[in-house]
């Protein structure tokens, strides 16, 4: 399985980007992973055009939103185990900017995800989601992480 993470802006602190690769690493035996950082732009608009440049036709798109559904570990695992078992290859994953998502990418998802009420910065959403990802094919191989 292909999974790209499309985010707006680079990460800045340390702590978050020691963190993300990490779990990057650990994802690595599982799955490809693509980030695709787009530096923010002066509207919602523009940023989300450029997110959805990204995207690839055939990629199910999850968009990161507080309005969102939101899933325990174990059904986010589900989901992506269900996605593959339908020929799914590609998951693209969207987190918007500091000023969120422009209507058109709330549109263009197959899936909008919520991981709390609360709010998060979109750097830490990205650490959030590599871990989670991380645990959803742990979960999925049954092997021991998520316990």
């Amino acid at each position: 399985m292909k999974i790209k993470i499309c985010t707006i802006g680079r990460l800045k602190e340390k702590f978050l980007i020691d963190g993300v690769n990490e779990y990057l690493k650990r994802i690595k035996p599982f799955a490809k992973v693509e980030v695709a950082e787009i530096p923010e732009c002066r509207t919602l608009e523009e940023e989300g055009a450029k997110l959805l440049a990204q995207v690839l036709r055939e990629s199910f798109v999850i968009v990161l939103d507080v309005a969102g559904e939101t899933l325990s570990s174990e059904n986010f695992a589900e989901k992506i185990a269900a996605l593959n078992l339908h020929g799914v290859s590609e998951i693209t994953f969207i987190i918007g900017g500091a000023f969120g998502l422009s209507d058109e990418v709330r549109r263009a998802a197959n899936f909008r995800l919520s991981f709390s009420p609360m709010t998060f910065t979109h750097q830490f959403a990205r650490l959030i989601l590599v871990e989670q990802i991380y645990r959803a094919f742990k979960i999925i191989r049954g092997e021991p992480y998520h316990y």
